[in-house]
């Protein structure tokens, strides 16, 4: 299990990380301060904010640079000519940018929940709360009574660098006086963003991030159709290689689940075995209790928006063996625990 300072007296167990997931972000507009602090409330041992930057070089918290989905700027009459087209790691996305802005103007915009149509609730309170920076994060772990750990994810690195806005230089001179072994880790899809914080002196453990297809954008811009796959990365040479520069992986959920030929869960992969074997630790996303995001077998009903059988999927990913996992609802994650 991942060698952290657990909070509520649970290190002797070893138990995996219990991470809040943008915040509790399955009641609250996610990268918000209500849902960071209502992870911490409900028991969360870390938080993972997704960091971009704006066009003046601040990093704020947002899952894209795209943010019309998580929002208001739509709204906002005096940002309509903003409205442009980029293609972000070889995907076109039409909207509004983050680099395309100022602190002082995303200043002004509120957040929206993401999913209104799943989390009716959370969407509430849409309107309420303005974005963060990454600044605003820290000083609220700094804030909480117990030891929290922020797990950085470092978003479109590649591009943000072509443009002039290396996230490499601009987290760690945010970050590296705060920084320590115990309260941060680095993650991100591209692990070349990854060496290079690490190799401007930042404390911290460093998580390769691991979607089930597709190559990391910082290799196909380099290599094209040659680019070594995230599949590759997990065979047995390419978790050596990973070991050799990075002290974890983070793997997404369906990684993990052994699923027969109707799409319905029989158990789980040798996986996290495997990258154990090879000196790593494991993490993985997202456990979500919602019926659209469970496996068919775990779902109640078809309303995709309502719980499903969450307390079976969690327990069976949790006997994975995983050191940590990523849950937009950390509280269910901490019940199926208890369970155990």
């Amino acid at each position: 299990m991942v060698a952290v300072a657990y909070p509520y007296g649970v290190s002797l167990e070893r138990r995996p990380l219990v991470i809040g997931h943008r915040g509790a972000s399955g009641y609250r507009p996610e990268h918000t301060r209500a849902a960071y602090e209502l992870a911490f409330a409900l028991g969360a041992d870390a938080v993972e904010p997704d960091i971009v930057a704006t066009g003046d070089g601040v990093l704020v918290l947002r899952h894209e640079n795209e943010i019309s989905g998580t929002t208001d700027v739509a709204t906002h009459s005096e940002f309509s000519a903003r409205r442009t087209t980029k293609v972000i790691d070889g995907v076109t996305r039409v909207g509004w940018f983050t680099e395309d802005f100022t602190w002082a103007e995303l200043s002004s915009l509120r957040t929206v929940e993401r999913l209104p149509g799943i989390r009716q609730h959370s969407a509430s309170f849409d309107g309420r709360f303005p974005m963060l920076r990454l600044c605003d994060l820290m000083s609220m772990i700094d804030a909480q009574d117990l030891p929290r750990v922020m797990v950085a994810e470092i978003k479109h690195a590649t591009y943000f660098a072509s443009i002039g806005l290396p996230l490499d230089e601009l987290f760690a001179a945010q970050i590296a006086d705060w920084a320590t072994v115990d309260n941060l880790i680095v993650e991100s899809f591209e692990q070349t963003v990854l060496g290079r914080i690490r190799a401007r002196g930042v404390a911290g453990r460093h998580v390769f991030l691991v979607e089930a297809s597709g190559a990391p954008a910082d290799l196909v811009a380099r290599f094209g159709p040659e680019a070594r796959t995230y599949a590759e990365h997990l065979s047995p040479t390419g978790l050596a290689l990973l070991a050799a520069e990075v002290d974890g992986v983070s793997v997404e959920k369906k990684l993990l689940l052994a699923m027969d030929d109707r799409g319905r869960v029989k158990g789980t992969t040798d996986v996290v075995q495997r990258a154990h074997e090879a000196g790593l630790d494991v993490f993985t996303w997202t456990l979500r209790a919602e019926n659209r995001f469970l496996a068919k077998n775990f779902r109640l009903g078809v309303a995709g928006g309502n719980y499903g059988n969450w307390m079976d999927e969690f327990a069976l990913i949790l006997s994975s063996g995983v050191d940590g996992v990523f849950a937009d609802q950390p509280d269910l994650v901490l019940a199926a625990l208890a369970e155990r």
